[in-house]
């Protein structure tokens, strides 16, 4: 059997129709219901990671086989909803020894890893993906398809809480107005902090302040630099643009943490003296646990549904992620029916 499925070549996304994909012991194909244009899937058809295959990261599903496991097992798994992390470590494909970073427990750094979608792993644009069963999470009846489909994301924004000690911060800066922002935002307000959001976006602007979030707009050029004033020991750079990180150095004040999330295709000039004058701390951040983003949602306490734009049928990927590129454009979906 075949399914549809969207590939990237020559930075362009096309339709093909590929076989279903076989099974690893272990792992599970699943069944796309709904999946998430990101702004890395964007960055990709520009280039980001030389990527040649499916793409798509964010996504809910319904698993319809697993491979290699007991009857109870199975039992447990086909016909449930699910998400799924992106990272599959050495040990998924039965590389021995596992690598350093995999005996660490730092599964999403494994020196072998594959990335669903981006890193030499066919991802969600498609009617089905295979994961390891390991990658796998439920997701609660309560909790809607839309909802779960920003998982991943959220799980992303919810990284923070585990890298820094968020009770030593009473507020935060939020650099960016786009989705992976707006998230970060709502992650940071639920944990308890006073958030300014600084965006360019009118339009995405009002989206935060309607969940509750303070804003202020800039121009999101180098203008910035001389126009803010504001200082935090707690910043948060989502621009998603080179020119958002100098802002953020700027906005960060001695001794205070920066933390990185913009993921982009290409280089960033970068000036270190304000790091080394002001004694600054640099995170970096990519992803995060499941299992905190999927306990905001069945909470209540984190809605990001305002932030969907659009939902297409798969079979009009292309016009979708032309969609997502549009200015004031938020989150755009894609349903596989």
């Amino acid at each position: 059997m075949k399914m549809i499925s969207f590939v990237v070549r020559g930075k362009k996304l096309r339709m093909a129709r590929k076989p279903i994909p076989k099974l690893r012991p272990g792992w599970a194909l699943v069944r796309v219901r709904l999946a998430g244009i990101c702004n890395t899937d964007v960055e990709i058809l520009r280039g980001y990671h030389a990527f040649r295959g499916t793409p798509g990261h964010e996504f809910v599903g319904e698993v319809a086989e697993v491979a290699g496991v007991s009857h109870a097992a199975k039992k447990r798994w086909v016909g449930k909803r699910v998400a799924g992390e992106i990272n599959v470590s050495c040990a998924a494909y039965g590389f021995r020894p596992v690598c350093e970073f995999c005996k660490r427990g730092l599964k999403t750094q494994c020196a072998r890893r594959t990335v669903l979608g981006i890193v030499a792993h066919d991802g969600a644009f498609a009617e089905y993906l295979t994961l390891p069963v390991e990658n796998l999470h439920f997701v609660p009846s309560g909790v809607s398809d839309e909802k779960a489909v920003f998982i991943e994301p959220l799980a992303a924004a919810c990284q923070i809480l585990d890298q820094l000690d968020i009770r030593e911060f009473r507020k935060a800066a939020v650099l960016g107005d786009g989705k992976l922002a707006q998230l970060i935002a709502m992650v940071l307000k639920a944990a308890g902090l006073r958030i300014v959001l600084y965006g360019k976006h009118a339009s995405k602007l009002a989206l935060a302040r309607r969940a509750g979030i303070a804003t202020k707009q800039v121009r999101g050029d180098a203008g910035d630099l001389a126009r803010v004033k504001e200082n935090y020991r707690l910043v948060v750079e989502a621009t998603g643009s080179p020119t958002g990180l100098a802002l953020a150095q700027r906005m960060t004040e001695p001794r205070g943490t920066l933390l990185l999330k913009s993921t982009f295709h290409g280089a960033a000039p970068v000036e270190t003296w304000p790091i080394v004058v002001k004694e600054i701390t640099v995170v970096g951040s990519r992803c995060g646990p499941f299992a905190k983003a999927i306990a905001l949602l069945r909470s209540g306490k984190v809605d990001p549904t305002p932030l969907i734009s659009r939902t297409f049928e798969l079979r009009d990927a292309r016009k979708a992620i032309a969609h997502a590129q549009k200015r004031g454009v938020m989150k755009v979906l894609l349903r596989n029916c």
